[in-house]
């Protein structure tokens, strides 16, 4: 799980800011381990993540845990995640190469 600012709109797309602190938790949810704590603990050194956003991940991280305990929230359904598989007959997806996304572009824009 990934810690992070809201994501933000803007005229040139979205901004986004990570937090550096992320929760990682094995598929059968009985182990957890928190990530980066030392980048975590680097950006409060540094002043980029305030004491009231601090606090504010800190709350987010209880809640987390508490959401990991009790099998709710994003974790409801992670039996599912689990034994997830691509489904062999589904298309590889791929990028548009630069003519076609320059066509795709023309095409919509009016």
């Amino acid at each position: 799980m990934n810690f992070e600012r809201p994501t933000r709109r803007t005229a040139n797309g979205f901004d986004t800011f990570d937090l550096a602190v992320d929760l990682l938790v094995d598929a059968g949810l009985d182990h957890y381990e928190w990530k980066d704590e030392d980048e975590y603990a680097h950006v409060r050194r540094l002043g980029i993540i305030t004491d009231t956003e601090h606090r504010a991940v800190d709350a987010a991280r209880e809640e987390t845990l508490g959401m990991l305990a009790s099998r709710t929230g994003v974790f409801a359904d992670a039996d599912r995640w689990a034994t997830w598989r691509w489904n062999q007959a589904w298309p590889t997806p791929h990028l548009p190469g630069p003519a076609e996304a320059a066509e795709g572009a023309a095409s919509t824009s009016g």
